[in-house]
């Protein structure tokens, strides 16, 4: 059955289409030109694959070689002229090494049937009925279809691209074996780019410069396709197999001007801009790709635009503009570090660079930089340790990296709020980044750009690869909220980014982390004594809890689960297609259920084991998953591991499972987390009878041990709940060694029915009380 009429577009569910098992992107090359009277980008896009999992070590020929095979002795040519800015090329090194990019999984070559499993909602061109997109051939198989994410694009044209028409490109040719006429080409062109996308991370240079030039070859032939309500659908006439299917292909489409993924809205000062602000859909309107996660991806991109405009992008370089012509400019980004395309992220606009004074800016980061990573011996060896990633030039494998507290950064923002950014944002981004780099260490990202987004942005900040969209809102009103939405942010750049949820749904393992670390960065950021962040920590606890509570009370109950796809978490099609449950939901992009839940589980766990462990394991954590996808349990597991034998009966992954992640509401505290947590109640001056109806029920309070049901009671008098009463009498006559105090404050009142209540109970436990105390409390009611 075809997967997209499975999902209907109208329900919760967002669908990933994308047949990642069968051909996975490694890179994208974007060459875009942003059109501000038209509100629509367009150009084209090049995509390199890799074949997928299901065709790891097979081939057309029987084995694909996979070993790299350029030349060792080789030296690079000097950069020829092209339109995209190149980078000066290295040596080759005679590292000769395989290096599958690709997550490994069934090895096993699909039917034709398994192939064939789409049609299309909806024409586009190049296929006369889209019934006909896998034709079956004379053989009786069916063309094999790419199939891409793709929504509210218009696609003009799909081709291969002759990558062995590059200048200097047969180094990665020469041990090619090539069988049989008439693919010859068409294996050379696959080997080509196989050889390109398994270039050594040291070699990530002259991989870029090759990317580069490839992106820029002839056509050699247009490929059939056709566009669904979710999907582009692509396949070449005769191709029966993703190894045979071209592995550079070139994309020329134009995004729509109501495209759900970029906003086009006008700044603070009402000058037009445009921006990826987070839609549910992610990047898929805004250039074909393959969404699910396990689609790790480098990429880069050239983006032309009118010469008063400026290109901010998650790029790992600092862009210059160049200009091409009179009142046209072009701007270049890249990134070596695999990343979900999801996570690509633009922002065009009259943006202005905000900048301080030489001297106070050297006084900023001179007083924050004197934070150090409280490493030990253990964390040394953590760092020494080989990444468990796919191979890039990774920072945590770079000495000079591992020591930079304050990574470089910038911040923009309209003209009108420059000011506003000086007086607050700039001084506090390398307290904020030093903070962080304490707790966890080795920064994941070489460079930060801080943008202050339109008004129209939805949320107070939003993280991706080198740079966070913080909302106006943060910026009155002093330091506070700027500087703990900017440490959520940059929690983000580990937990989000650098180590990211195999299955969105995992939503949590982003936000819960980014939720929890902001009050440790913040902490630290402000350099507070040891009581001054307890009693910080204390009170932000209190507030999420309230908001929490009132979450639950008012939302549906599935969409209170963080795992809501329980065992089923993780898994994906045959083809690799999925679904994000809930992904559509209207109502679960303003829920913070996923951030407050997640952060009392996170918060649950550091009390348990204590705060030091907890966040020796937290950096454990990121050193060996950095670069990486997870699930849940591969942080539970590293992290039950750590803690004292004494406390693993008290957690297993299972409970957590079941009591945390698994089931909607509020779960179940431990009795001192009820008593601090009714302890911050009575300090409230007023609670309304139905907040204390929900908090019996929901935390049981009548079924708690005697210190839980003593501060239950203290709520019940103080509030004069009356259906609490019976509670309250049950515990002065069955809890005698802890209930005088009760008679002193169901007295103190001074309410009829409150001390007609406390003579009742003294006069039927009287007579069995032990002396002294009878005699204290006789004092107090007469």
């Amino acid at each position: 059955m075809n997967m997209e009429t499975q999902l209907d577009p109208m329900k919760d569910d967002l669908p990933l289409m994308a047949n990642t098992s069968y051909m996975l992107v490694k890179h994208y090359v974007l060459d875009l030109d942003v059109d501000f009277k038209s509100k629509v980008i367009e150009g084209s896009i090049v995509l390199f694959f890799e074949s997928g999992s299901q065709y790891r070590n097979t081939s057309s020929a029987g084995k694909e070689c996979c070993q790299s095979q350029f030349d060792e002795t080789c030296k690079m040519r000097a950069s020829e002229p092209c339109q995209i800015p190149m980078i000066n090329v290295s040596t080759c090194s005679s590292k000769t090494e395989c290096n599958d990019f690709a997550v490994s999984g069934k090895e096993e070559e699909a039917t034709s049937d398994e192939n064939s499993n789409h049609s299309n909602n909806e024409q586009a061109s190049g296929i006369s009925n889209s019934k006909d997109c896998c034709d079956v051939e004379d053989h009786g198989n069916k063309d094999f279809l790419l199939v891409l994410d793709c929504c509210d694009l218009s696609v003009l044209k799909v081709e291969e691209v002759d990558v062995a028409a590059v200048s200097d490109i047969e180094k990665f040719t020469r041990s090619a074996k090539l069988t049989g006429v008439s693919k010859e080409l068409e294996n050379l062109r696959n080997q080509i780019v196989h050889e390109l996308v398994t270039l050594p991370a040291d070699h990530w240079k002259e991989q870029l410069y090759y990317f580069t030039h490839c992106s820029q070859a002839p056509g050699c032939g247009e490929l059939l396709f056709s566009t669904g309500t979710w999907s582009l659908e692509i396949r070449k006439s005769g191709i029966q197999t993703p190894l045979d299917f071209p592995h550079a292909i070139r994309i020329w489409y134009k995004t729509k001007p109501d495209g759900r993924s970029v906003t086009w809205t006008t700044d603070q000062g009402g000058r037009p801009c445009v921006y990826t602000m987070g839609s549910p859909i992610n990047n898929r309107a805004l250039f074909p790709c393959q969404e699910p996660p396990i689609a790790l991806s480098t990429w880069q991109a050239s983006v032309r635009t009118a010469a008063d405009f400026v290109v901010l992008m998650s790029g790992e370089n600092s862009a210059e503009p160049v200009q091409l012509q009179e009142g046209v400019w072009s701007w270049y980004y890249y990134v070596s570090m695999p990343m979900p395309a999801s996570t690509f992220t633009i922002a065009v606009g009259h943006w202005q660079e905000v900048k301080q004074q030489s001297f106070k800016q050297k006084a900023a980061v001179g007083t924050n930089t004197e934070f150090s990573l409280p490493s030990s011996q253990t964390d040394l060896r953590w760092h020494e340790e080989i990444c468990g990633h796919v191979e890039y030039p990774c920072r945590f494998q770079n000495p000079a990296a591992r020591l930079q507290a304050v990574i470089p950064y910038r911040v923009f923002a309209p003209w009108c709020l420059m000011e506003s950014c000086e007086e607050h944002l700039l001084q506090l981004i390398p307290q904020c980044l030093s903070a962080a780099y304490a707790t966890l260490g080795t920064h994941p990202f070489s460079r930060l750009d801080v943008l202050i987004v339109p008004s129209n942005f939805s949320s107070l900040g939003m993280a991706s690869p080198h740079i966070i969209f913080l909302s106006q809102s943060v910026l009155p009103g002093g330091s506070h909220l700027c500087g703990t939405r900017l440490c959520h942010e940059i929690a983000h750049a580990w937990f989000g980014l650098a180590i990211g949820a195999r299955d969105w749904t995992e939503e949590w393992i982003s936000e819960g982390f980014a939720t929890f670390l902001e009050d440790i960065f913040w902490a630290r950021a402000q350099q507070l004594s040891h009581d001054e962040i307890k009693g910080q920590q204390e009170l932000k606890a209190f507030l999420r809890w309230r908001r929490l509570r009132d979450e639950v009370q008012n939302s549906e109950e599935e969409l209170q689960v963080l795992r809501p796809k329980k065992e089923s978490t993780g898994e994906l099609s045959e083809s690799g297609a999925s679904v994000v449950k809930y992904g559509l939901k209207a109502e679960k992009i303003f829920m913070q259920v996923h951030y407050l839940k997640g952060y009392f589980l996170l918060r649950s766990l550091a009390r348990t084991i204590g705060e030091v462990l907890y966040l020796a394991s937290l950096r454990k954590f990121v050193v060996k998953f950095h670069g990486q996808l997870v699930l849940s349990q591969d942080f539970l597991n590293m992290l039950l591991e750590d803690i004292p034998k004494q406390k693993q009966s008290e957690l297993t992954v299972e409970s957590i499972f079941q009591n945390w992640l698994d089931t909607p509401g509020i779960p179940k505290l431990l009795p001192d987390q009820l008593v601090l947590l009714l302890e911050f109640l009575l300090e409230e001056k007023t609670l309304c009878p139905r907040i204390l109806q929900c908090l019996e029920r929901t935390y049981q309070l009548r079924e708690q041990d005697a210190e839980v049901r003593h501060r239950w009671c203290e709520l019940v008098i103080k509030h004069k709940y009356e259906p609490g009463y019976g509670d309250i009498e049950r515990f002065l006559r069955e809890d005698q060694a802890m209930g005088v105090y009760l008679y002193g404050e169901l007295m103190v009142n001074e309410d009829a029915k409150q001390q007609e209540l406390a003579r009742k109970c003294f006069a039927a436990v009287q007579e069995h009380m032990d002396a002294s105390s009878a005699k204290v409390v006789a004092e107090m009611l007469f």
